[in-house]
């Protein structure tokens, strides 16, 4: 039996990743890149970063939960469990596709160059949205199933 504390933290996780992950859905199916002022584009990184943040931590705490012990609770070896204990599989997350966000997120943090900014903004779009979509869609399904 899971202890109650573990369980309520992957889903107070996920409801901060709901709120989070809503937000930048908006912002990115709102209409095209071009068509956002360098400040939104900004704003969407930023969404962005923290979505992703408040994902693979929702992942540690689900693993936690799950009784997988975690030798480093770092975003790589987070993403190496999921994928190695199936629930990318099961969620029909790519994950190297979440591994290649992760990558995206460390070097949205470290430059400020706007052509990459735009460059990862349209894959944000087009590549990483629909494995965010995936994630949400299985803690949905899991705090249905624990829910009853």
């Amino acid at each position: 039996m899971c202890e109650p504390m573990k369980d309520a933290r992957w889903k107070q996780q996920f409801q901060n990743y709901r709120r989070a992950f809503g937000l930048l859905r908006e912002a990115l199916e709102d209409r095209d890149i071009g068509a956002y002022s360098v400040l939104e584009q900004e704003g969407i990184i930023q969404r962005f970063e923290y979505t992703f943040e408040l994902g693979w931590k929702t992942f540690r705490d689900y693993l936690e939960y799950s009784g997988t012990s975690l030798a480093e609770a770092t975003a790589r070896s987070v993403i190496k469990e999921c994928a190695a204990v199936g629930i990318f599989k099961q969620a029909g997350i790519d994950g190297e596709m979440y591994l290649e966000m992760m990558l995206a997120r460390n070097t949205l943090s470290h430059t400020y160059d706007f052509e990459r900014f735009t460059g990862i903004i349209a894959k944000m779009k087009s590549h990483y949205l629909p494995e965010l979509v995936k994630e949400y869609d299985f803690f949905v399904k899991k705090e249905a199933n624990e829910n009853g």
